[in-house]
């Protein structure tokens, strides 16, 4: 299977690395998180080439992660804004960054996440939406799918 069929792939994982399973792509919706709106700023953060840019802007787009509007008329100018779809990325940069930040052997800077509402610097946790506990893997189990009796 190549890389461009991924979103053939009945599973959730894979049809969400069909819109953001990139770096670059990665990359851009960290920078929009975090008040990031025109392009260049995207290509000097990311330090990308502009066609990469480009096409993952287009892609983010493309599938409403973001929304590109007109703030300048002559001449036309863009930016680049998060929809609900894009900002609802935002726990998953946080977990992939806290994972960074304790589990790889390269010292990474802390992202500096803090809670507004009480100012403590936390962790990220995953909690069961039904019970409020905290999930790890061994408190998940997976349902098979149908007919994947056998498969790993």
């Amino acid at each position: 299977m190549r890389w461009s069929e991924i979103d053939t792939v009945p599973c959730p994982v894979a049809q969400a690395m069909s819109v953001i399973g990139d770096a670059w792509t990665m990359l851009i919706v960290r920078d929009a998180l975090r008040g990031s709106t025109r392009f260049d700023e995207f290509q000097r953060s990311t330090r990308a080439s502009r066609a990469v840019v480009a096409e993952r802007l287009t892609r983010l787009v493309h599938h409403g992660v973001m929304e590109r509007k007109q703030y300048e008329a002559h001449p036309p100018r863009h930016e680049y804004q998060l929809t609900a779809r894009g900002r609802a990325l935002q726990p998953v940069l946080m977990v992939m960054a806290h994972w960074s930040e304790t589990q790889l052997p390269k010292p990474t800077r802390s992202t500096g996440r803090r809670h507004t509402t009480c100012g403590h610097a936390f962790a990220p946790v995953v909690t069961c939406s039904d019970c409020g506990e905290p999930v790890t893997h061994e408190t998940i189990t997976y349902d098979r799918p149908r007919g994947s009796a056998g498969r790993a």
